[in-house]
């Protein structure tokens, strides 16, 4: 993270996941971070995406504090109650309602709360998105409602960077795309053995976002740096 001042401050969102676990390990290891944070739903303050309160509870217990780095790793594709949908046919409330608010309606209200956090000198805010997310590369149809929340939070992240943009110039907000990665998330869908390890695609991510600039502020990447089709 050479792009980011030494002994840069980090928050990893979602820090009790596979993926967020692996960008805790990372950045404690890096002798230019200075700390790295990790929030979830049993930390300290907790941070919940199905308790609109904790989020607003989070960034206010950590408001004295800025980052450099801001990354939200939590999200949810399936569950013990539901898998992804395949047909028009499987769609209902419970599970679209359940998918957004992971997927969208608490990424939101991260930016909504944690933008604020953001150093003035130079930081990042990353959301972690999906290239399922799409419109444009959408070619197999299925997975209704991850496809649309990550579709939803691409523009979410896209409307904010507009805003943040006006008052603090040199933030920049990205939604980013990991990959397919040997996960809790991927394992039903052939993740162990097509995907690759989380440490490998924090690493790749990382780079991606070691090499924006405001001006790519809003965008949609992959984790090899290529810019995705809305």
């Amino acid at each position: 993270m050479s792009s980011l001042p030494n002994q840069f401050h980090a928050l990893v969102i979602g820090a009790s996941g596979t993926i967020g676990a692996a960008f805790v390990d990372l950045l404690s290891s890096s002798p230019r971070c200075a700390s790295v944070r990790g929030l979830h739903r049993h930390s300290t303050p907790c941070l919940d995406f199905t308790d609109e309160n904790s989020i607003a509870q989070a960034a206010q217990a950590l408001g004295s504090d800025r980052y450099h780095l801001i990354i939200n790793a939590a999200g949810v594709l399936h569950s013990d109650a539901f898998m992804p949908e395949k047909r028009l046919a499987d769609l209902t409330y419970m599970q679209m309602q359940a998918t957004f608010q992971a997927n969208t309606f608490g990424p939101a209200m991260v930016m909504r709360h944690f933008v604020a956090l953001l150093d003035s000198e130079r930081a990042i805010m990353a959301m972690l998105s999906a290239k399922v997310g799409s419109i444009g590369d959408n070619r197999l149809g299925g997975w209704y409602s991850y496809r649309a929340s990550k579709a939803a939070l691409n523009m979410m992240v896209k409307t904010a960077a507009i805003e943040v943009a006006r008052s603090q110039k040199n933030s920049v907000l990205v939604a980013l795309h990991p990959g397919t990665v040997s996960s809790r998330l991927s394992q039903p869908f052939r993740g162990e053995t097509i995907g690759r390890p989380a440490r490998d695609a924090a690493i790749d991510m990382l780079d991606v976002i070691d090499a924006l600039m405001p001006a790519d502020s809003g965008s949609f990447r992959s984790y090899n740096g290529s810019e995705l089709p809305w």
